[in-house]
């Protein structure tokens, strides 16, 4: 099974934004390059307070309709499953209902996650209480913002959770910001950031001729060129960093 990351490796792709961690996912070739990532739909309601990476709890939501009987009350059990997950907790939400309807996060709910531990969620539904839960610190990436709870109950939690066009398992490592929401595969966790890193000096280095005195098309080719001969991990030398 592979490691869970320290909280220096953790502090470390957050520094990094989910396009750079993306082309870097995509040199492992571990996955399609159209998968692992959530739709435009899901945006960062709280830009400005930064990044957001923790490991999945997943949990069921729905709203339109009242709960079924004995299925409302104090979700302990929830409540409990979010507390003995390790951390940093990112709670990601399936809204059952067709539309988003009501609110499972407000002022109260992110206080109370946030002494669970967890840093932020991700929810295919919406959000309200935005000045109290920005207050809060707490990262929210939703697809609405709503006025009402309506009957918002929990339907189930610790299964795998659709997001839109990604799907989430608990334990799942998740990196979040401006651009959105990124799963990064654990087989390649460790070395994510470094390769990162590498992707983003040599980006740089073409970004740097484009904006020198002595730009021509032909400098432009030389350092692409050497650039992508030097692009992290054997199995991908050789591709284009982006397409021109």
């Amino acid at each position: 099974m592979p490691r869970r990351l320290s909280t220096e490796e953790l502090q470390a792709l957050g520094r990094l934004s989910t396009p750079t961690l993306s082309n870097a996912i995509e040199t492992f070739d571990v996955r399609p390059h159209n998968e692992g990532f959530a739709g435009p739909e899901i945006r960062a309601v709280f830009p400005e307070l930064g990044a957001m990476v923790g490991y999945a709890c997943t949990l069921r939501v729905a709203a339109d309709r009242p709960a079924p009987a004995g299925a409302g009350g104090v979700p302990l059990p929830y409540w409990s499953y979010v507390a003995g997950s390790p951390g940093p907790k990112v709670v990601v939400v399936q809204d059952l209902d067709a539309e988003p309807v009501g609110a499972f996060w407000g002022e109260v709910n992110a206080n109370v996650h946030t002494g669970l531990g967890a840093v932020g969620t991700v929810t295919h539904g919406g959000v309200r209480d935005l000045d109290e839960m920005r207050q809060v610190g707490f990262r929210v990436f939703a697809s609405a913002v709503l006025v009402s709870h309506a009957y918002v109950h929990v339907v189930d939690f610790g299964g795998p959770v659709q997001i839109g066009r990604l799907t989430v398992s608990p334990g799942d490592l998740i990196c979040a910001d401006q651009h959105g929401v990124l799963v990064v595969p654990p087989e390649i966790a460790p070395e994510l950031g470094r390769v990162a890193s590498e992707i983003e000096r040599l980006e740089r280095e073409i970004i740097n001729c484009a904006r020198g005195p002595a730009f021509t098309p032909e400098r432009l080719a030389e350092v692409w060129t050497s650039a992508v001969s030097r692009w992290p991990v054997p199995g991908r030398r050789g591709a284009a960093p982006e397409a021109p």
